[in-house]
């Protein structure tokens, strides 16, 4: 009986993982968790600019949900922080003399340095703050620090109400000039929003930061004319140029300046240094994209533990 031999069917070779990517890519189909291109980043970002705007609102309207003054704090918190600076700098150490209208300059350099620093801080925590949204929910992350820093841009604008009020109280007049806060507010704003992406991102990888933070913003702040006068102190020549030169683009202490030119009039009256303007267009440009790019490169590890 002879034997009929049967050849085996020739074995399907598996597709090579090639072709299974570009028959993905031809679908419309990516990398789960894959960091999108930075237009389609920028794209994604603006269409979720409503969660953006209502998550800043609802943060603001709970952060003082329970005390009892509630919605006050926005504005009493500053002015209590002015007053202590007004004793212990105007009055101790005696930085208002020279200085016109201190009261308004030193509330003003308070509201102004108060909005940069709440945004760094609060953005220092945007992402290791709020992990179990990042982890539930897919969305570009950038949406969290930008979402704070309007936050405090919403705080800040409660507080400007109360700065017209100290302005008017201690006879500065209204003037045309005070339109200048507007794009001044823009600019800084950028700047806030471009370093609290850099701070997120730093204080997703090292929450460890957060801690650090308020000593760096401190010693700043210290470095930023907020209670003194960075044009007297560098007016005589005492410090050397390099320290000068850095003391005057410093970006908190140029912002505040503009917000001083802009609002207090024996300050309008004066010239403002050319570099001002250029330094704030400069920072608010700088800040803004590179902390942008600088969070979206990182955008794929957010919320992996």
């Amino acid at each position: 009986m002879s034997q009929v031999l049967h050849t085996p069917p020739p074995t399907q070779a598996a597709p090579a993982d090639d072709d299974l990517a570009a028959l993905a890519a031809r679908h419309g189909l990516t990398v789960s968790g894959a960091r999108p291109t930075l237009p389609q980043y920028v794209r994604e970002l603006w269409a979720r600019r409503h969660f953006i705007t209502a998550f800043a609102t609802a943060k603001l309207t709970a952060q003082y949900s329970q005390a009892k003054l509630g919605q006050l704090w926005q504005v009493m918190t500053p002015l209590l922080n002015a007053a202590v600076y007004y004793f212990i700098f105007g009055v101790l150490l005696g930085t208002k003399q020279g200085v016109p209208d201190y009261v308004p300059f030193l509330v003003t350099g308070v509201f102004v340095w108060t909005f940069t620093q709440s945004s760094i801080m609060s953005g220092t925590r945007a992402i290791s703050g709020n992990l179990g949204l990042v982890r539930a929910l897919h969305f570009p992350r950038a949406a969290l620090p930008i979402s704070f820093a309007l936050q405090q841009l919403q705080q800040l604008l409660f507080s400007m109400a109360a700065l017209i009020v100290i302005l008017l109280c201690f006879g500065v007049p209204v003037a045309a000039s005070w339109l200048l806060a507007v794009p001044v507010l823009v600019l800084q704003s950028t700047f806030n929003a471009g370093v609290s992406m850099i701070m997120a991102r730093m204080g997703a990888k090292t929450p460890d930061i957060a801690q650090l933070m308020p000593f760096v913003l401190r010693t700043w702040m210290y470095a930023s004319g907020v209670m003194w006068s960075i044009d007297k102190l560098t007016s005589d020549d005492r410090l050397p140029h390099a320290v000068t030169f850095l003391l005057e683009i410093n970006p908190p202490a140029v912002y505040i300046d503009l917000m001083r030119f802009a609002l207090i009039d024996s300050f309008t009256s004066d010239h403002l240094p050319p570099h001002v303007w250029a330094a704030a267009v400069g920072w608010a440009v700088l800040a803004g994209i590179a902390g942008f790019v600088y969070f979206w490169k990182a955008e794929e590890r957010y919320g992996r533990g």
